[in-house]
C-alpha cells in the first residue's frame, strides 16, 4: 500500500481534535437495539414537520431543476428576510445551516493567537469551529443554568474576537431578558463581535425576550444567527441564516462559499416564512407536552430544567449513557447530556404526545430495573 507521512502535515490542533461522530441512520439503531419503531427526541426536530406552505413548495419540485446552480446568494431568500424583519438583503447571509454561518464568522475574524467566548454547557458547535480552527475557546461555566454575562466580560482580553451568546439557550432554554442583552451589548461598546443564535426564538412567548433583529441598528457590532431547522422543521434541508449590520455582514461575506445552499432548501425555506399558523400550532403542542412531561418527571420524583424552546433536561439517578441504550432497547431516542458537560443528565425533545407518553413508561420501566 502506498505511503503518506502526515505527521509534519497535521497542526497540533487537528491532532488534539477528537471527531464528532453521527449516529447511525435511523433503520440501523432500530436492528441494533431490537426496536420496531424509533421515536426521534434527541435533536430538537419539530414532530409537526415543515409548515403547509414549505410541504407545497418540496412536492411539487420539479427534478430537472437540479442540474442548475442555485441562487448563489440565495438572492430571493434574503430579500423576503428584509421586508420581514425591515433591514436590507445585504445585512442577510444565508448558510447550509447554522452550523456553516458560525464557521462564516469565526473565519471573518479571527486570527492565530486569538479567541472566543461563550459558555461551558451551551450548542457546540462555537467551541468546535474555534478549536479546529486553531483558536481559543474560552468556556465560561453556566450559572443557574444560564449565560453568566459578569464572567463573560471578565474573560474578555485583547484577543477576544468574538462572544457567542445562545438565547434561549440549548440545551437549558435559559435566556437573557432584553434588558440584560442590552446592558451586556453596551459593556462591549463595539470593541467585539456578540453573535447572539436566536435559532429557539420562535418558540419563546414571554413579552421580555429581545429580538435580535430589532437591536443590529443600535449595536452594529451585534450578529444575529437564525435556521429553519427548528421551528420550520426544514431540518433535512439545511439551511440558516445571520444578520447584521452592513460593515460586519461586509466583512463576514467575504468568508462564504457561494452556492452551498440547495435550491430545493432556498424554495421551502422562503415559503415557510409566510405560514404564522404553523408557529402558533407548533407552540401550543409545545406548550401542552411540557406540562405533561412536567407533571409525570414530577410524579418520578425526577429533577428538571425547562425554560424556553423545544426541549426538557431531566437528571437521573444513573449513569445518561446506560440510560440512552436502555430507552433505545424500548424505540425511545433521546440525547445523553455527559457531550453537553451535564453528566446523568438527559435531554428530550418535545414531540407527539404518543411519543411522550413512550418516553415516559420507557422511562419508568428503566427506573424500576435500576
Amino acid at each position: 500500500m502506498p505511503y503518506v507521512n502526515l505527521a509534519g502535515l497535521i497542526p497540533d490542533y487537528i491532532k488534539n481534535f477528537d471527531p464528532y461522530i453521527p449516529s447511525k441512520p435511523d433503520p440501523e439503531l432500530m436492528k441494533l437495539y431490537g426496536c420496531d419503531k424509533l421515536y426521534r427526541l434527541n435533536n430538537n426536530e419539530n414532530p409537526l414537520g415543515p409548515p403547509p406552505t414549505a410541504r407545497e413548495v418540496i412536492g411539487r419540485f420539479e427534478p430537472p431543476r437540479s442540474v442548475l446552480y442555485p441562487s448563489g446568494d440565495s438572492y430571493y431568500l434574503r430579500k423576503r428576510l428584509a421586508e420581514k424583519y425591515a433591514l436590507d438583503p445585504d445585512q442577510f447571509l444565508v448558510g447550509n445551516g447554522a452550523n456553516e454561518v458560525i464557521a462564516f464568522v469565526i473565519k471573518a475574524f479571527c486570527q492565530e493567537g486569538d479567541n472566543i467566548i461563550t459558555a461551558d454547557k451551551t450548542f457546540a458547535v462555537y467551541e468546535w469551529v474555534a478549536s479546529f480552527s486553531g483558536f481559543q475557546a474560552r468556556l465560561v461555566p453556566l450559572k443557574d443554568f444560564g449565560f453568566d454575562a459578569a464572567a463573560m466580560l471578565d474573560a474578555v482580553d485583547e484577543r477576544t474576537k468574538i462572544l457567542f451568546v445562545c438565547n434561549p439557550n440549548n440545551p437549558t432554554g435559559t435566556y437573557w431578558d432584553e434588558q440584560g442583552l442590552r446592558r451586556f451589548l453596551t459593556r462591549i461598546n463595539g470593541s467585539r463581535i456578540v453573535v447572539v443564535d436566536e435559532a429557539y426564538c420562535e418558540f419563546v412567548e414571554s413579552p421580555d425576550f429581545p429580538d435580535g433583529m430589532r437591536l443590529i441598528e443600535e449595536f452594529p457590532n451585534l450578529v444575529v444567527f437564525r435556521t429553519f431547522s427548528k421551528m420550520y422543521g426544514l431540518a433535512g434541508l439545511r439551511i440558516g441564516y445571520l444578520a447584521g449590520s452592513p460593515e460586519v455582514v461586509d466583512i463576514i461575506r467575504r468568508t462564504c462559499v457561494v452556492y452551498s445552499v440547495n435550491v430545493l432548501a432556498q424554495d421551502a425555506a422562503l415559503a415557510a416564512l409566510s405560514d404564522d399558523e404553523h408557529i402558533v400550532r407548533t407552540r401550543a403542542l409545545v406548550k401542552a407536552e411540557k406540562a405533561y412531561l412536567a407533571a409525570e418527571l414530577a410524579s418520578m420524583g425526577l429533577m428538571t430544567q425547562s425554560g424556553e424552546g423545544c426541549f426538557v433536561m431531566v437528571r437521573l439517578p444513573m449513569n445518561d449513557t446506560l440510560a440512552y441504550r436502555r430507552l433505545m432497547s424500548h424505540g425511545v431516542m433521546v440525547r445523553s447530556m455527559t457531550g453537553f458537560r451535564f453528566p446523568n443528565w438527559i435531554r428530550v425533545s418535545i414531540g407527539r404526545h404518543e411519543a411522550m407518553e413512550a418516553f415516559i413508561g420507557a422511562l419508568g420501566d428503566i427506573l424500576e430495573r435500576t
